[in-house]
């Protein structure tokens, strides 16, 4: 997703790779609304906006701020309440996600099943303008899915994922998989973590910093206090968010 931007760079200092596919450098600051209507106003050069429930109206917005503009989808869990379900045979549907209304585990082996529909969504964030996608829930294989998925079914996965959104001159983000970093950090553009603070991960990041790739990276629980001068250390683009990811935000 390149709209808004320009060959030499952007505002947020994020400058195309030779492909001209969007790099996000380390520090850059951003926002990450999935709750709401999305506030347009915020300070912060990258914006992380659900793909379905967003228009190319928001997203042009969003340009004409300077802003690069980043396509949720959830891509390892069905939801009911998305335009798409019906294509979801019920063969790939196992477990709920627990904790999360309306969401059941994906079977990521049908890679013949899952690529068609990814690609349909990647197609919509690409037509709305977007300039990245972050895929949620990569990580099925550490869950309780209801499918005997491995550490080799994920990667595959992933990598599809990846494929996709560059094929259609995308970015694209890991979405916490940290255990992975090591074999995906070649196959996507930056990263996406929720509560490695939290959890004492954040060193585990640190690849995607070492290729110049930006790491975006909120906490919810912890106050700014207690990750910001790690984050600033390890070169994340760090804030404070509520779990339900509304507007509000307090960066590092």
């Amino acid at each position: 997703m390149t709209p808004g931007g320009t060959p030499g760079g952007t505002p947020g200092g994020t400058p195309a790779q030779p492909s001209g596919r969007w790099q996000p450098k380390p520090g850059t600051r951003w926002q990450w609304q999935l709750g709401g209507r999305v506030d347009t106003s915020v300070d912060a050069p990258v914006y992380d906006i659900d793909g379905f429930e967003n228009s190319a109206k928001t997203v042009a917005e969003l340009h004409a701020r300077g802003r690069k503009v980043i396509c949720y989808i959830n891509a390892g869990a069905w939801e009911n309440f998305r335009s798409d379900k019906e294509k979801f045979p019920a063969s790939v549907l196992g477990a709920k996600n627990k904790g999360w209304d309306g969401e059941k585990w994906l079977d990521i082996r049908r890679l013949d099943v899952l690529r068609p529909i990814m690609a349909a969504r990647i197609d919509m964030c690409r037509q709305k303008g977007f300039d990245a996608v972050e895929p949620d829930l990569t990580e099925g294989f550490r869950n309780r899915t209801g499918f005997p998925l491995t550490a080799d079914h994920q990667l595959a996965f992933n990598r599809m994922l990846a494929e996709l959104a560059h094929e259609r001159g995308l970015a694209v983000g890991l979405k916490n998989d940290l255990e992975q970093i090591p074999q995906l950090v070649r196959d996507f553009d930056f990263a996406v973590n929720e509560q490695c603070a939290q959890y004492d991960e954040c060193e585990k990041l640190t690849p995607f910093i070492k290729r110049n790739k930006a790491v975006f990276h909120v906490e919810y629980e912890l106050p700014p206090g207690d990750f910001c001068d790690t984050a600033k250390r390890l070169g994340l683009s760090s804030m404070k968010k509520n779990l339900d990811l509304d507007a509000w935000r307090r960066p590092c």
